[in-house]
């Protein structure tokens, strides 16, 4: 069979282009974008790139859903308020009432000496860290930087601070940065309680709907997207092992096992086990009560293993890295533990970018817009 040159291509963008990078590198643009760009292909359907980018993200476990994936196209916007009026319709749409819809808003790509657009939050929606003087943090640890940073740039959480204060989204456009508190509407929090132990309430626990990825390169092969915020919706455990259980963030494992009257002085008992399971059973449940898309780690592994069957009979061989896809609780008892997967990076893909408050560009930025 003959190709055309434009055949070739959409061949190379289909099967992915081989890529060299470490799926932990972070990538500074203005330093090394010239190393991501592999065909000058330029005229590519960017809406089913960015499909592709999905289903090539070796670390995300929800990719049999990639063909799902609604584009937002908003690469002709320059001006802040624009931007900020394009992720709150991002949130609107993606949120959804509940029935998450996988999402991302595209925006200008990067080219040299053109408008430089980044969104400096990890993600859309994400609580503040308030450390205190006792050197304690009230809130999420996670985000004690940059709840400095927003702090910094003239963000008052007011004198009632809490453990769930939504974070400031912060916009740069060139050499302008400007702060957007996101107004509580758009924000659909889930109020984490369990059907059989109604204490569990009274912790004051909640969450919000739907993660949105703000950070990463969407990396086509031709172009790169350095403002291109996604999402897909929650699987259980990374808000109940994780955000909420985890002893470097919310930590709230003592806590729930303390209410069950476990004894906590000793792990022989599997003290966190029980209180683990009794937090990720509360979050599953109070997300389903209230309408709010989540899968569960079982049926999340299960759709895993359909999405690899189903790319090799594409003669695609998924790409995955074990530690991101196995769940972080009940491992051994999900498919996707007993498997051995191949770590191939390719392009289109969704990359990891360097905080844009280390580069030498945003160090300086940060000194000229600082408030305090």
């Amino acid at each position: 069979m003959n190709y055309s040159s434009k055949d070739l291509q959409n061949n190379q963008i289909e099967k992915g282009c081989p890529f060299s990078g470490n799926i932990n590198q972070r990538w500074d643009l203005e330093v090394s974008s010239n190393d991501l760009i592999k065909n000058n292909n330029v005229n590519a359907d960017v809406i089913e790139l960015a499909k592709q980018a999905w289903r090539n993200s070796a670390r995300c476990i929800g990719r049999l859903h990639w063909k799902s994936l609604k584009v937002n196209d908003a690469r002709s916007l320059r001006n802040h308020d624009e931007i900020f009026e394009a992720l709150l319709k991002h949130i609107e749409t993606a949120t959804n009432d509940g029935s998450i819809r996988p999402s991302i808003t595209l925006f200008s790509p990067w080219k040299e000496n053109n408008a430089e657009i980044r969104i400096w939050n990890h993600q859309l929606i994400r609580y503040a860290g308030h450390e205190t003087n006792d050197g304690k943090v009230i809130g999420d640890p996670m985000n004690v930087e940059f709840t400095k940073i927003a702090k910094a740039l003239g963000w008052d959480p007011g004198s009632n601070i809490t453990r769930f204060d939504v974070l400031p989204i912060i916009i740069q456009v060139n050499e302008e940065l400007k702060l957007y508190p996101i107004p509580e509407k758009y924000i659909k929090e889930v109020v984490i309680r369990h059907p059989k132990y109604g204490w569990l309430e009274s912790l004051g626990l909640k969450w919000y709907g739907v993660p949105i990825i703000s950070d990463m390169i969407f990396a086509t092969g031709s172009e790169n997207y350095p403002a291109s915020p996604f999402n897909g919706w929650y699987m259980g455990t990374e808000i109940g092992a994780r955000d909420l259980g985890d002893k470097d963030r919310y930590n709230q494992l003592p806590i729930i096992a303390d209410r069950l009257g476990l004894d906590t002085s000793t792990d022989n008992n599997l003290w966190k086990d029980h209180a683990l399971l009794t937090l990720n059973e509360a979050v599953l449940w109070s997300f389903n009560e209230d309408g709010v898309r989540i899968v569960d780690h079982h049926t999340a592994s299960k759709e895993f293993s359909s999405f690899c069957d189903n790319e090799r009979k594409k003669s695609r061989e998924p790409s995955a890295d074990w530690s991101w896809i196995v769940p972080p609780m009940s491992s051994s008892t999900t498919s996707v533990f007993h498997n051995y997967y191949e770590m191939n990076l390719s392009l289109p893909n969704y990359l990891l970018q360097k905080e844009p408050w280390t580069t030498n560009k945003g160090k300086a930025l940060l000194q000229s817009h600082a408030k305090v």
